[in-house]
């Protein structure tokens, strides 16, 4: 089991030990996929055995893993539930285009440095190799994510690395050293290396390829939209306000909407997004003129809208109903809900 008061091996005095409110919580790595999978499902998170594998094997191997998939389909989400699950801190660090390492890992502290030269010029005690040496100190510098997650006093931290394909691949490049070694070099202090490594998870949306370097240091898992029996799983999770009959029609129709020729097609979020919705304006069945109202809900681009409204979404509809007698509940009779809509 890993120790509850991590410390770190570090060039200069480290701050003081922290003690996040999470680790009265703490809990170790699982010690089976079973056991991961049921934490996970405590979490909400409906996760399938592939993802479960790869999860556990990360966390096992103490290797980072990379989760790529279609935006929306629960890949960031993995991160919070297994944060949640074993009780510890999630540090996520955003990645978007001209990110550097200024904003991801540490940056000086300008104004408090200006400060300090000032006080030294008033006591008159201003020399250039002391001040160069008094202001890159530990205390002048300023902890982003991927510090902060090599310092954490508490039990390893689970860090996220967000949407890594949105950064530049210089950046990509730089964290090579943290992914391999776990510990950054800071050329005015020296190298910080985690004693034990955090728990990292990179996401993707797969927007560019990422480079084989940085493949290769980490485990990896694509993550599909979900099938029809797991997407109502999820529904039914994440909506528990749902009726039986909207849930299963719902779902069917994304089923059947994913299938079309769009420019955008609709992921696990906008499901959960549309069928909140359908709750709010107490809806317990679906109808073609409720869909074309609220297909801004599940597509977010206008040419996608027009392309399905109307006439698309019956004829998707129709076939939903069909999809949703065949595949809800496979070898058992399907739902009533199903049967009765079928015969309106």
């Amino acid at each position: 089991m890993l120790g509850c008061a991590v410390r770190f091996r570090l060039l200069w005095r480290g701050p003081a030990e922290r003690r996040p409110d999470c680790m009265s919580s703490y809990q170790s790595i699982p010690s089976s996929i079973d056991e991961l999978q049921s934490m996970l499902a405590r979490e909400e998170y409906v996760s399938d055995r592939a993802l479960s594998t790869s999860v556990y094997l990360a966390l096992k191997l103490r290797r980072p893993i990379l989760l790529e998939g279609e935006a929306g389909v629960g890949k960031t989400e993995v991160a919070k539930a297994l944060a949640s699950a074993l009780g510890r801190d999630l540090i996520r660090m955003q990645c978007y285009e001209g990110l550097d390492i200024n904003h991801a890992v540490y940056e000086w502290n300008y104004s408090r440095q200006i400060l300090e030269i000032q006080l030294m010029r008033n006591d008159g005690a201003l020399d250039r190799q002391a001040a160069a040496s008094e202001l890159f100190r530990r205390e002048f510098l300023i902890e982003r994510p991927l510090l902060r997650a090599l310092e954490h006093g508490g039990p390893p931290p689970v860090l996220l690395i967000d949407e890594l394909d949105r950064a530049d691949e210089e950046f990509e490049g730089y964290l090579l050293e943290m992914l391999s070694d776990y510990q950054v070099t800071i050329p005015e202090l020296g190298t910080v290396r985690a004693a034990q490594p955090p728990i990292v998870l990179i996401t993707s949306n797969r927007t560019r390829e990422l480079h084989d370097a940085l493949k290769r240091r980490c485990l990896y898992c694509w993550i599909d939209y979900p099938d029809f029996e797991k997407e109502i799983r999820i529904v039914r999770v994440k909506v528990p306000d749902a009726s039986a009959a909207l849930s299963e029609q719902a779902t069917a129709f994304v089923q059947e909407l994913r299938e079309a020729e769009l420019y955008k097609t609709a992921g696990v979020s906008e499901t959960l997004d549309w069928v909140a919705a359908l709750v709010a304006l107490n809806e317990t069945r679906l109808s073609a003129e409720r869909i074309d109202e609220t297909l801004g809900i599940l597509l977010k681009n206008q040419e996608d809208i027009q392309a399905v409204r109307g006439d698309p979404v019956r004829a998707m509809l129709d076939r939903a109903r069909h999809r949703g007698v065949r595949m809800s509940y496979a070898g058992q009779e399907p739902s009533t809900a199903w049967v009765t809509s079928s015969k309106t």
